[in-house]
């Protein structure tokens, strides 16, 4: 069954084994995907598909072999082109950045969203720009493109706002591969790299030293002669700083992910974690609301986290110029009579090792980024990918200051 599936997915470099084709049988079998073909897709991946880094491959061979089936949140070819209004999208990106700039955080019920937008597929019959119900373009709807709306679905077109839960009509995962994907696990194993060990001469030696118990039984022709020695106590410590809202929205769950990671690994000293809003101030955050006085002042924070912490800061530097170098760029509360850029160099000055993750940064210098092109000629900036990570971890543990 479905032998045309299993070709193209062994075209598209996915290993199937029988053993797993014999599984999806079963599971078909079983009505598990019932009549509905986004079910299949999903029961399908979890069972043939290993690794994260295969979903775009799985995707492309899916679409190959099932591209005639019409599916609830299909966007169809004429749609496509109503949406595509490419031409405007450099304007449309200066729009979003000044607008995210000034807009509070809000709720968003997204299966209502999802809903409402399966509803207007089915009833619209005409290209919309502008408004505030179609799909369309450069309107308030929740649906389409280059819209006024944060945190919908976008429809075509390229990403602006970067805070669209969902995204139809574009491979969501083509990038999604050994270079860019990451996960609760990968964290974790990244993290490993981020370990030094100091040995204690004040405490006995009660850890067992199997090296040397080896080598002295050797010598002893075989008979056993246990040798210890001193544990080893992790000595790093690592203060995490992590953008949150607007922009970041979109990699909320990426953001818990490495904070769960990081909180469950043992392989520090001690860790602590402050968040802040686009650049960092007089202030930092406790929670990642960001919400006025749930904070903690960062001369607070430079006295009590020692200067050997080692600081990891994840954000997009996604804002405006005024932002990071006006002594008033803080929308959301006082600068402490210094602009975002002093404040970061104070970062830089205090703590001996920084670097920054980005899980968006632009190739290069863009023009259309100057603040993340100043952030990147203060920090090591590193993309947030595996790669990205482990070249961080890396540059953190690096001998010297």
């Amino acid at each position: 069954m479905f032998i045309k599936f299993f070709d193209s997915l062994k075209k598209n470099g996915i290993h199937v084994s029988l053993g797993e084709w014999l599984d999806l049988q079963k599971a078909l079998d079983s009505g598990l995907c019932g009549g509905s073909l986004t079910r299949f897709y999903y029961v399908a991946r979890m069972i043939l598909v290993k690794s994260e880094t295969d979903y775009d491959k799985y995707d492309a061979a899916f679409e190959e072999t099932f591209k005639a089936v019409k599916r609830e949140t299909e966007v169809g070819a004429q749609m496509l082109r109503w949406l595509d209004k490419s031409d405007m999208m450099e304007l449309a990106h200066e729009e979003a950045r000044h607008h995210l700039n000034q807009t509070e955080d809000i709720y968003i019920d997204k299966e209502d969203v999802e809903e409402k937008f399966r509803q207007r597929l089915k009833d619209q019959d005409s290209e919309h720009n502008g408004g505030s119900f179609w799909i369309g373009t450069m309107g308030k709807t929740s649906f389409g493109n280059l819209g006024g709306n944060v945190g919908g679905v976008r429809v075509g077109g390229q990403t602006g706002y970067q805070s669209a839960f969902s995204v139809i009509g574009v491979r969501k995962y083509r990038d999604f591969r050994d270079d860019r994907v990451m996960t609760n696990r990968q964290f974790q194993l990244a993290f490993r790299r981020l370990r030094q060990f100091s040995s204690r001469l004040d405490i006995p030696e009660s850890e067992l030293d199997i090296d040397r118990t080896v080598d002295k039984t050797c010598q002893n022709g075989g008979y056993l002669q246990i040798q210890m020695k001193k544990p080893r106590k992790n000595s790093v410590k690592l203060l995490l700083l992590m953008d949150s809202g607007g922009t970041m929205i979109p990699y909320s769950s990426l953001l818990n992910d490495l904070f769960q990671a990081v909180n469950k690994s043992n392989h520090y000293k001690d860790v602590k974690c402050y968040y802040f809003h686009n650049c960092i101030y007089d202030h930092v955050y406790k929670t990642p609301e960001c919400e006025n006085g749930d904070w903690v002042e960062t001369e607070w924070m430079f006295r009590n986290v020692d200067s050997d912490y080692k600081v990891l800061i994840i954000g997009d530097a996604a804002m405006a110029p005024e932002e990071l170098y006006s002594d008033t760029g803080n929308y959301r509360g006082s600068n402490g009579g210094l602009s975002g850029y002093e404040w970061l160099k104070l970062v830089k000055r205090h703590y001996k090792r920084v670097v920054w993750l980005n899980p968006k940064m632009a190739p290069g210098h863009a023009p259309w980024r100057e603040a993340e092109t100043a952030v990147k000629e203060m920090f090591p900036m590193y993309k947030l990918t595996v790669d990205g990570l482990n070249r961080a971890m890396t540059t953190l543990m690096a001998p010297g200051r």
